[in-house]
Order: C-alpha cells, then sequence, then structure tokens
C-alpha cells in the first residue's frame, strides 16, 4: 500500500493542523494507520495509531487531549487533528500501516508501509 501524508504546514502556537493520510493501491482493511513524528535530533516519537477495523484509537498520553486520530472509510484516508499546537510539536510526521497489535501499537516496527513524511512547524 502506497501512503500520502499531507496538511503539514507553518502554523502559529496555539493553531490547529489537520494532517491526512491517504492510501492507494490497496484500502486500509486488516492495518493499523499510526502517525509518528521526528524532531531534528530526536527519536521518532508515536503519536496516535487506529485500527481501521473498528475504529480502537490509541494515543501516546502527552498528546491525547490536543489529538484526534480518526478515519473516513469511503476514501481511505485517515486524519489527525491537532489542536492547541505548541513549539514542541514541530516534527516531520509520518504516516505508517502495518498489522499492529496492542502490545507493538507504539513500535515503529510494527508498521512496514510509510508515508513520506510532511513538515508541521509552530512558531512561537
Amino acid at each position: 500500500v502506497q501512503l500520502q501524508a499531507s496538511g503539514g504546514g507553518l502554523v502559529q502556537a496555539g493553531g490547529s493542523l489537520r494532517l491526512s493520510c491517504a492510501a492507494s493501491e490497496r484500502s486500509f482493511g486488516g492495518y493499523a494507520v499510526g502517525w509518528f513524528r521526528q524532531a531534528p535530533g530526536k527519536e521518532r516519537e508515536f503519536v496516535a495509531a487506529i485500527r481501521w477495523s473498528g475504529g480502537s484509537t490509541y494515543y501516546t498520553d502527552s498528546l491525547k487531549d490536543r489529538f484526534t486520530i480518526s478515519k473516513n472509510n469511503a476514501k481511505n484516508t485517515v486524519y489527525l487533528q491537532m489542536n492547541r499546537l505548541e513549539p514542541e510539536d514541530t516534527a516531520v510526521y509520518h504516516c505508517a500501516a502495518g498489522r499492529a497489535i496492542v502490545s507493538t501499537m507504539q513500535s515503529p516496527n510494527a508498521y512496514y508501509h510509510w508515508g513520506q513524511g510532511t513538515q508541521v512547524t509552530v512558531s512561537s
């Protein structure tokens, strides 16, 4: 499955962005779809994930009050709504798909299809 991430940009602190991850060639059926982010000089960090079948969602604790992951079955797209953005949220955001299970949902190793990433920059 090919993934295309979009929606990044430059926003002031306190603002919002919605990222999209669209799949082509096949649907997300059977997969978990996750968002990860990587800031310069830092490790790739799990942000959120959603099971395509059933829609269960998973978040890293520190972001769950500001970020919301959702999906649109008809558009074969997963979204990440990011509110009250902070400069610390500045990173390249990647979406990924894989047959992750609950215990591996936050591990990049559980995902084997990755999009190219979209840059999010939050100015103070």
